[in-house]
């Protein structure tokens, strides 16, 4: 596992005890969905993670940076806050 990936998947999983790959991180930080379901690995990713291991783990995953920006700007309304991919 690179790098990139072990730090977000340390950060996202850790603290929730959310089992997920790495692969199934990536489909669900572009999913609308994840929003709508309140899914608390995707803000963890979209909150705790810093915007340029974000944005490696984007590139290395090979995710859409708009459908993450998106899904960014959806949890951002719902949190009250901007978080830093909702542009």
């Amino acid at each position: 596992m690179a790098s990139v990936t072990a730090k977000v998947m340390s950060t996202v999983s850790a603290p929730y005890g959310v089992l997920l790959t790495a692969a199934q991180l990536a489909e669900k930080i572009a999913d609308i969905n994840s929003a709508d379901s309140y899914d608390c690995s995707v803000f963890a990713f979209l909150s705790e993670v810093s915007p340029k291991l974000q944005q490696s783990f984007i590139d290395e995953m090979g995710v859409s940076k708009d459908a993450v920006a998106e899904v960014a700007r959806k949890f951002s309304d719902l949190a009250g806050y901007k978080l830093p991919l909702a542009i």
